[in-house]
């Protein structure tokens, strides 16, 4: 019976802990760093990993560096040799937490967060701040959020050949759905 009871209080802990942090591996982010009359220089990664723990509102996140995908090969090719060098720094990561999170709060209206934590991206860690839409939907939590990044925050290099085509302000975008 003592052996029953246990494994009821383990796996009823081991629940309890698992409603806390949601998660998806399917998120996705946009950045786009055209400038006009050029070439679109764009790229999407739908397999964008993040974890949010509801309780604290601490969020977390992991793109691959080659999971973006570019609508021209020889820019994708580019990118990840000469920009972001994918080989040395496979991945961009964030650690941060929502700002006044309270999940109870979140309803299918949604609300504005501000997400502030460190961003690090080939070799280099930055604070950022960013706001987001954050709502309750059918099958989790969304989030949404839009801002601009600095490549010289993060010493990518836009070869000068280039520099009239590729700007060093990059627009992104992402969109997680958390279950």
């Amino acid at each position: 019976m003592k052996k029953y009871i246990l494994l009821f209080f383990i796996l009823s802990v081991g629940s309890m802990v698992a409603q806390d942090k949601m998660i998806t591996k399917t998120g996705q982010m946009v950045f786009e760093a055209s400038v006009p009359s050029f070439e679109e220089v764009k790229a999407k990664n739908e397999s964008v990993s993040c974890v949010l723990n509801t309780k604290t509102g601490e969020i977390a996140a992991l793109a691959l560096q080659k999971g973006f995908r570019f609508k021209i090969a020889l820019m994708e090719e580019h990118y990840n040799e000469s920009y972001v060098e994918s080989d040395k720094y496979p991945k961009a990561t964030f650690k941060g937490k929502i700002e006044n999170f309270d999940l109870s709060t979140i309803d299918k209206t949604g609300k504005s967060f501000t997400i502030k934590g460190t961003l690090e991206l080939h070799g280099k860690s930055k604070e950022i701040s960013i706001n987001a839409a954050i709502k309750k939907v059918d099958s989790g939590i969304e989030i949404k959020s839009n801002f601009v990044l600095n490549c010289d925050d993060y010493a990518i290099e836009i070869p000068s050949v280039v520099s009239k085509k590729v700007s060093k302000k990059v627009n992104v975008s992402l969109h997680f759905l958390l279950k």
